[in-house]
């Protein structure tokens, strides 16, 4: 979903938005600081509709607009009776798991999934003391010092890889939804070098920032994902024209479980890591989407 552009008042906003859907084009408004935002769900259309905005700004009354509403409520009409038939005829089996992704394959996203499913296959899911030590950024406690295993013996990758090792089937399923939603979008949105240094910066952060504070076994890539979380939250609010978005409903749901896991009920969890990504996410995306706005066109 992209942004087109912003109209004065809602009952302009809304006779465009039919007049979007009557020409197959979906689309969605939100009020957006006294002025209501359009947004393009049609990504190959995008430019199709900022023509047809552009058109419309200068003459609203235009005869092809004045029947917008009524065209739209047919095609609605038809398109309600559509999807009834099809849940008449076929069980939706996607009632199970919610929709992710549509971004299309990232390979760096996938690549860093796959990463993760051969960590866990090979530590029996974080069970494998051996292989997961030799992932954590350190195997000993403070009094060894500050990362001995990077500083004195060069194990630099120590600082990214415990984003790869995961505790339970739960941990790793709901890491790699999140991953997979987010990491694509910014992918295909961006670029695979913007998830990169995103990723590797935010682990960075976070694993410094839990392993200062509470210590060296922890693991998962809770840490980024609360990362991209912050940027996509930020970018797509201060830069609509930057192509990701996070939706409010998905919003609210990984802040709350943010706030669940420093209640324990769910064993000992990484939290310093996931506020650290967080605030690293939001910095990130709020920053890169003030210089965007600033670049020349």
């Amino acid at each position: 979903m992209r942004h087109i552009g912003n109209l004065p008042d809602e009952t302009k906003a809304r006779v465009f938005a039919d007049f979007l859907v009557a020409r197959g084009i979906k689309s969605e408004i939100e009020e957006d600081d006294g002025t209501w935002a359009v947004w393009a769900k049609d990504e190959e259309r995008f430019q199709e509709a900022q023509q047809w905005l552009e058109k419309f700004q200068k003459h609203p009354e235009a005869a092809e607009f004045r029947s917008a509403t009524t065209d739209a409520a047919t095609v609605r009409a038809a398109e309600a009776k559509a999807l009834a038939d099809y849940h008449r005829r076929l069980h939706n089996r996607r009632r199970i798991w919610p929709k992710f992704g549509g971004y299309g394959a990232g390979w760096l996203t996938y690549s860093l999934m796959i990463i993760c499913v051969i960590v866990a296959y090979y530590s029996k899911l974080g069970a494998n003391p051996d292989v997961v030590r030799k992932l954590f950024m350190s195997e000993q406690g403070p009094e060894a010092g500050f990362l001995p295993e990077v500083f004195q013996h060069g194990e630099v990758w120590r600082l990214f890889t415990p984003m790869f090792v995961h505790f339970g089937l739960a941990h790793i399923i709901f890491n790699m939804l999140w991953l997979y939603n987010l990491g694509n979008m910014i992918e295909a949105r961006q670029s695979w070098w913007v998830l990169l240094l995103l990723v590797a910066g935010s682990q960075l952060v976070s694993g410094l920032a839990q392993y200062l504070i509470v210590g060296p076994a922890f693991g998962g890539m809770s840490g980024v994902v609360y990362a991209l979380v912050g940027y996509v939250w930020m970018r797509g609010k201060y830069d609509r024209r930057s192509g990701v978005f996070l939706d409010r409903t998905n919003l609210m749901l990984s802040l709350a479980w943010l706030v669940i896991c420093f209640t324990g009920m769910f064993g000992p969890v990484a939290n310093i890591a996931h506020v650290a990504g967080l605030i690293t996410g939001i910095v990130w995306g709020r920053v890169s989407a003030y210089f965007a706005s600033v670049r020349p066109e």
